[in-house]
């Protein structure tokens, strides 16, 4: 198995993997397999139906099929979460490396300007900006990369400090070479291990934001299936069928719990096997 493939041999990075798909192959293909339409009653089943050969979770307030609704749910969940994220570290990889390299005025200014967005609290910022801007996805997918891209830019700029005074980025300096060709190809390659460790946690609480934010009814909206819409839509019914809300919020728990495992196994991986690129040893 490749050294970058590693982690698969531990517990938790199989564990974490094999729950990480299911969830993605639920979220991704599941609509494939959905009995009923999840936006109409079920015909001859009314509200709250129990768990039948008709229904394998019953139905919802309005009649709905839960399975079939659980089975498009995921969706959203996965793709504003991967969109935020990606948003976020495409924002903090430009404003780290910028300041951790720069070494210039340009550092202190723009890592007050991170202090001051890390002073707001994370779901208080979202309400604001859902108030003003409207709710959305895009709107959504913004707000949670502007609450996650400070923490990176921090993370990026202190791994970026590490690497730029190494004898190779210093080598390259002296070269002549310009500072972007340094920042490509000497210190972005070198401050991956950490960037990728930190990549789970920021995706799992990318969910968790989202999945906040449309519990309290201010994100995605009735009807469109959503795991974290559907307990919030459910909840004050939990006593009439109760696989309405836990069925989507294990699946939401199993989702957070999958990639924090998996990416635990990888920081233990690289901690153990990371060498910085331009200083490993070639075969000779």
């Amino acid at each position: 198995m490749s050294e970058r493939l590693r982690f698969l041999r531990t517990a938790s990075g199989a564990i974490g993997v094999t729950i990480v798909l299911f969830v993605v192959v639920v979220a991704v293909f599941g609509q494939y397999a959905a009995p009923h339409d999840p936006y109409k009653p079920v015909a001859g089943l009314g509200n709250f139906a129990q768990p039948s050969s008709h229904a394998l979770l019953g139905t919802d307030d309005l009649g709905r099929d839960v399975f079939s609704r659980l089975l498009y749910g995921g969706r959203s969940v996965l793709g504003l979460a991967l969109a935020a994220t990606l948003l976020a570290y495409l924002i903090g990889l430009a404003v780290g490396l910028t300041a951790g390299y720069s070494r210039s005025k340009l550092d202190p200014l723009l890592m007050r300007t991170v202090d001051v967005m890390l002073a707001f609290p994370p779901l208080l910022f979202m309400l604001v900006l859902i108030t003003g801007a409207g709710s959305s996805i895009g709107v959504l997918i913004v707000g949670v990369a502007a609450i996650q891209a400070p923490g990176i830019s921090r993370i990026v700029r202190t791994a970026t400090l590490e690497v730029s005074v190494r004898g190779y980025v210093e080598a390259a300096v002296a070269r002549g070479e310009r500072a972007i060709a340094v920042v490509v190809r000497e210190v972005l390659p070198n401050i991956l291990a950490p960037v990728l460790v930190d990549a789970g946690l920021r995706f799992t609480y990318s969910i968790l934001i989202i999945a906040s934010v449309n519990f309290l009814g201010l994100g995605l909206q009735a009807p469109r299936s959503d795991w974290a819409l559907m307990v919030t839509e459910d909840r004050q019914y939990i006593s009439l069928n109760a696989w309405a809300v836990l069925a989507p919020a294990a699946m939401i728990a199993l989702l957070t719990i999958g990639v924090n495992l998996t990416g635990d196994a990888i920081a233990r991986s690289l901690g153990r096997s990371y060498v910085p690129k331009a200083t490993r040893t070639i075969p000779v």
